[in-house]
């Protein structure tokens, strides 16, 4: 028995402490493809998740994949949904790319790119709160986790929406939202008016006896153009199904509480007259149709999925708080559809779709059925020495430092939801702009720190960017090839022993473009990056005859 216990304690100091050369901390679809693209340049590399899963949000629920303009999508994450096109077998439609995996696809691909570069996925790996991260000077050195285990690197990536292991490494970030003054930005601050998602009828924020309906808050809007540390609006990406043979029913969450949704009931009654029909479940809801009879359901309209104004301890809470924020989101959401499909109020024809769908058997097996990942849109953002504002989406495109390239509008949920001076309720923050935003370099310095408070970590998720630079920058496929560079940033450094801020560009670029990244906008160069991810999936020379029985050629 002791020497059993000896050898255990000896395991144990094994696993506790651990060298890599490229440390990544969150299993994202960002920490994936940096985990993959270090690996892919001969890295030993370890991939950390907190929880049970890879691939974040997209193997989380966000099917409904936000690419803006397709052709700027190349490197890893091309790659990526090239391999879901080739797991549906869409040559036989003489297509190649999915753009909408289901999330069990997503996370087995997600998987089987770790899995053939080589890296150490360790799941259940959170960091330690407070006291996880240890420097000397300028270079982490170390991470420890909740369970004890340590590791060194030479590089750390931060790659978790929250960004935990850059805010311990003490550099510099910020969340909320800058005033108008800050950069010069019109996105930025409070919105004077938010016509999307917006309430079409005047709803009074309080009922008879002059309390506030639930779900809205007391607080002021706040004066146009200021800043504020309010964040925007979570959901779930829910995947659900109208499969009966998949489907699953809504489920009621335990702590349901049908007061909550008193001013769903008030805006679903008062639109009827005002549309002369009752709401449809695409207007309460976004749905996006994605394979094998399932939909990607995002919010849409004045009263839906987002948890408006619920999030704003989330960046910067300890981990009970987010545990607590996260719950009640779920059950939110929960409630949300249990009321949609069941609650008498509700218009019988919407009801009626409502019920049609339900959540998959097929999906998120081990979390009931729910996604396993909130959709945190926006959480801490780095402050480096260049920081991405809207002009940089809109007029100065060009980075002699591009890495990839960005084209979704900016797109930020509502922030609040709040009593107008007239009385009634009103939702703030939501802002679409796509008309002018071209396609534009994503510059590498985004991902690094300021030189003087970290000189090997890269944060290719909570990079340096304003809350209006980062709405339209924030899409699963950019994070994705951020991750990519940030893993060649890691080999280059390395390799120069240079802290991440002196890699050289142009080997950057140069390797980059090898693996298909894309730097120029044009479906031509989509193309070429396309030839090379074919190349490495370039199937073997066939043997024997060919199946319609012709021979072989001599």
């Amino acid at each position: 028995m002791k020497t059993l216990f000896v050898l255990a304690l000896a395991a144990a100091s094994a696993f506790a402490q651990q060298s890599y050369d490229l440390v990544v901390y969150g299993g994202s679809a960002a920490g994936v493809m940096t985990a993959v693209s270090g690996a892919r340049q001969g890295l030993k590399v370890v991939l950390l998740e907190p929880r049970d899963h890879v691939g974040g949000l997209v193997s989380g629920g966000l099917s409904g994949t936000d690419v803006g303009r397709r052709e700027v999508i190349g490197g890893l994450a091309l790659e990526f949904y090239f391999r879901a096109g080739r797991h549906y077998n869409l040559d036989r439609h003489l297509q190649e790319i999915a753009w909408m995996p289901e999330p069990k696809v997503a996370e087995a691909i997600m998987r089987d790119m770790l899995r053939e570069a080589g890296v150490t996925l360790l799941e259940r790996h959170r960091l330690r709160e407070k006291t996880g991260v240890r420097k000397e000077g300028t270079r982490v050195v170390e991470i420890t986790m909740e369970n004890g285990a340590r590791f060194q690197g030479k590089i750390f990536a931060d790659t978790s929406y929250e960004g935990d292991l850059m805010a311990q490494s003490k550099v510099s970030y910020t969340f909320g939202r800058e005033s108008t003054a800050q950069y010069g930005e019109y996105l930025a601050g409070v919105r004077a008016r938010t016509p999307s998602h917006q309430f079409a009828v005047e709803i009074p924020a309080r009922d008879a006896n002059g309390n506030l309906l639930p779900e809205v808050s007391g607080e002021p809007r706040g004066e146009p153009g200021a800043g504020d540390k309010r964040i925007q609006a979570y959901n779930f990406r829910v995947v659900a199904t109208n499969v009966p043979e998949n489907r699953i029913p809504w489920p009621k969450p335990d702590n349901y509480d049908v007061k909550r949704y008193e001013l769903l009931a008030i805006y679903l009654t008062k639109m009827t007259p005002y549309l002369g029909r009752p709401l449809d479940i695409n207007e309460v809801n976004l749905l996006r149709v994605i394979p094998n009879g399932k939909a990607d359901w995002n919010n849409r309209g004045g009263f839906s999925s987002d948890y408006i104004g619920k999030n704003y301890d989330y960046p910067d809470g300890d981990y009970a708080t987010r545990a607590r924020i996260w719950k009640d989101h779920e059950d939110y959401q929960k409630g949300f559809y249990w009321f949609l499909a069941n609650d008498p109020r509700v218009p019988k024809e919407l009801q009626a779709q409502v019920r049609e769908w339900g959540l998959p058997k097929d999906e998120f097996v081990d979390t009931g059925h729910w996604p396993h990942q909130m959709y945190v849109r926006e959480a801490r953002r780095m402050v480096g020495p260049f920081v991405s504002t809207q002009k940089d989406l809109q007029t100065d495109l060009i980075k002699p430092d591009a890495i990839a390239m960005g084209s979704y509008g900016a797109d930020s949920h509502n922030v609040q939801r709040f009593v107008n001076d007239r009385g009634f309720v009103e939702n703030e923050g939501d802002f679409q702009v796509s008309a002018s935003v071209n396609p534009y370099h994503i510059a590498y310095r985004v991902l690094t720190p300021k030189r003087e408070e970290a000189t090997n970590l890269l944060v290719p998720v909570c990079f340096s960017a304003t809350h209006a630079a980062y709405s339209s920058m924030r899409m699963e496929p950019q994070y994705m090839m951020l991750g990519h560079a940030a893993g060649v940033a890691a080999s280059l450094a390395i390799r120069d022993e240079a802290p991440v801020q002196d890699v050289s560009i142009g080997d950057l670029q140069r390797q980059l473009r090898t693996e298909g990244a894309i730097f120029q906008y044009g479906p031509q160069f989509q193309s070429e990056a396309l030839t090379i991810i074919r190349r490495r999936y370039a199937p073997p020379p066939r043997k024997g005859p060919l199946p319609w029985g012709y021979p072989e050629k001599k």
